[in-house]
């Protein structure tokens, strides 16, 4: 009977360690998956776009960069391209013209983006359209440049991650021929004013 007992006073000893323990392990469940949902905002929108056909949605892999580093460069201008995409690991775009609202989405996604912790780098604001560039940081390297643009019926979601230099950033815009890319150019344009 004692032992009965004490077995039992065993047990109840462990449950509320057992129970820590898997609270424990829950949290840092939840904790990861709110982090890695924080760093995917362009997967949120390819998610809830991707039967919208009125949405074009490019995707580009590190494969693909990698295929470019392979190529032999003949002038210093492609060797800055080569250099620029060495070390990113993909670029993906959502791209409308015939959004009807497309100052409302681009609000509203300048938000889901300040709400993921991305760091406002530039936003360029005119008649036509309005621009606005984010990054995140790690360890004091670039690791995702995001780019959103509306205005006149035109909505873009740019995001180019990897390690990013943003001297580069232009050179791979010119050289890689991808409708929505071409907004890139304004950050080195902003750099020279």
């Amino acid at each position: 009977m004692n032992y009965v007992i004490s077995e039992i006073n065993k047990c109840e000893i462990l449950k509320p360690k057992k129970m820590k323990i898997k609270l424990l392990v829950i949290g840092l469940m939840l904790f990861s998956v709110t982090g890695i949902t924080q760093g995917t905002i362009i997967e949120k929108y390819f998610e809830k776009y991707a039967e919208d056909e009125s949405f074009t949605k490019v995707t580009v892999n590190s494969k693909m960069f990698s295929l470019f580093t392979e190529l032999d460069a003949n002038t210093a201008s492609e060797e800055d391209f080569l250099e620029a995409v060495s070390k990113l690991k993909g670029l993906k775009i959502l791209a409308s013209d015939s959004i009807e609202d497309s100052a409302h989405m681009f609000e509203f996604t300048c938000n889901d983006i300040d709400n993921a912790g991305y760091e406002e780098l530039m936003t360029v604001e005119d008649a036509h359209e309005n621009m606005k560039f984010s990054i995140k940081e790690k360890n004091g390297r670039i690791e995702e440049l995001i780019m959103v643009v509306g205005g006149n019926k035109n909505f873009v979601l740019l995001s180019l991650y990897g390690e990013i230099d943003l001297k580069n950033i232009s050179k791979i815009a010119r050289s890689m021929n991808i409708n929505g890319l071409e907004h890139l150019n304004r950050m080195e344009n902003a750099e020279k004013e």
